[in-house]
């Protein structure tokens, strides 16, 4: 918590002369309203929020899980086969060219207003990051490691799951973390572009109403559940990698 004291005493700073600035010049709500309208617009509209939350946080959820699953096997297959990541790997990063924005629509045409179109952009957003960091992972494991067990007997599979994977798993979780915050984010624009709830409609009502508080609280709210999804990939990593985050522990503290 100390680490974290200087950043909280320059953000209350922040907040304070946001809200004189505001006060002082007599600044219309409409256009920047002061933090203290914000947490009153977020107070009493908590209800509202906590349900169009809980369907952008499934659309994000249901995204980032799929992401995940085809990632991972398709940075294996590409690690494993060398043919395939010669044909298909640059074809994933050819693909991050396309703007997402161009092809969520098309998705609303083919599959509708309901949830399967928001998935899949946030398959599409989160799948980028953690196939290359997965595959640039695998690609940096100590090659004597991979000879030494290969002159053990072990073959190609036997490699990967004992050697190449563990030793990726650092790689994978970064890729994980920065698909995680783009997960929300990615379930916000699919329904600017079609939807009946979520954050991404109301974020879109409250600024077509001018309240501009209301945009604001739901900015906190998108923030704080990217946050959210960030923490729990941090916990899913201390599970699994507990010898990485206690060596670094251990090299903060030098």
């Amino acid at each position: 918590m100390r680490k974290f004291m200087p950043s909280l005493i320059f953000f209350s700073f922040l907040l304070l002369l946001w809200e004189y600035i505001v006060k002082a010049f007599q600044i219309d709500k409409f256009i920047l309203p002061p933090p203290s309208a914000i947490f009153e617009a977020l107070i009493n509209s908590s209800l509202l929020l906590l349900e169009h939350s809980k369907y952008t946080a499934l659309e994000a959820f249901i995204g980032f899980s799929l992401a995940v699953f085809a990632g991972m096997v398709l940075a294996m297959i590409i690690s494993l086969i060398t043919a395939v990541k010669k044909t298909l790997y640059p074809l994933v990063i050819v693909s991050q060219t396309v703007p997402i924005m161009a092809v969520a629509p098309l998705l609303i045409i083919w599959f509708g207003y309901g949830l399967l179109p928001k998935v899949m952009v946030v398959a599409l957003v989160c799948f980028f990051p953690i196939t290359v960091s997965l595959v640039e992972g695998l690609e940096k494991v100590d090659a004597d490691v991979i000879r030494l067990l290969q002159a053990m007997g072990a073959n190609k599979f036997q490699v990967f799951i004992k050697v190449q994977l563990p030793a990726a798993l650092p790689s994978l979780f970064s890729g994980l973390k920065i698909s995680a915050t783009y997960s929300i984010m990615a379930a916000v624009i699919a329904e600017w572009l079609g939807a009946s709830r979520g954050l991404g409609i109301y974020l879109t009502r409250s600024m077509h109403s001018f309240q501009t508080e209301q945009v604001f609280a739901v900015i906190i709210v998108i923030s704080g559940l990217s946050l959210a999804f960030v923490a729990l990939v941090e916990g899913a990593g201390r599970m699994l990698m507990p010898w990485y985050y206690k060596k670094h522990s251990v090299a903060d503290q030098k």
